[in-house]
């Protein structure tokens, strides 16, 4: 297994891992990720920042996500809880738009994600990883679990959806 930023080779593989995951959570019977977004803007623009990474098993790409290095608005503000390095902590990457290729779940890329990211912020100094799902995505909440993340509150996105906060201290 290999991480790499991505580069526009990678787009059009992204946005079918999007289209996977799309389907995977409507099944779930709830609205994340229904209206269109993650799109082809926000790859580029991850990948103009260098926060896009994929992960390529066997020659195939299996996975992606973005690890946004100077912080996220929405996590300003917890309810119903904290952030276990605090709530006015500021030095954390926070990971979004993960998304594992439909034909390579439980092989063991999602762990990959969550070891590289932890990877990644000790490399940069940080305390920790932040990231958020839907409530309804038991999916996502599992794998996160499984994977040391602690649900610390609740963090409402910038148009007032309630997203399940959870945080893994590095």
């Amino acid at each position: 297994m290999t991480v790499q930023r991505t580069t526009e080779k990678d787009v059009a593989g992204i946005l079918c891992l999007f289209d996977e995951a799309r389907k995977t959570i409507a099944a779930l019977g709830i609205d994340q990720w229904q209206n269109g977004y993650p799109n082809r803007e926000a790859v580029e623009e991850d990948i103009s920042n260098s926060f896009s990474y994929c992960i390529y098993k066997d020659g195939e790409l299996g996975g992606t996500f973005a690890l946004i290095e100077n912080g996220e608005p929405t996590y300003e503000e917890i309810f119903d809880g904290h952030w276990l390095s605090g709530d006015n902590n500021k030095n954390y990457l926070a990971l979004h738009r993960v998304a594992v290729a439909v034909s390579m779940r439980g092989t063991g890329i999602a762990p990959e994600i969550i070891r590289f990211s932890v990877e990644r912020a000790k490399l940069l100094g940080r305390d920790s990883v932040r990231i958020d799902t839907h409530k309804g995505n038991v999916v996502m909440r599992r794998m996160l679990e499984k994977n040391g993340f602690k649900e610390c509150g609740t963090i409402y996105l910038s148009w007032g959806a309630p997203r399940v906060a959870y945080e893994k201290l590095v």
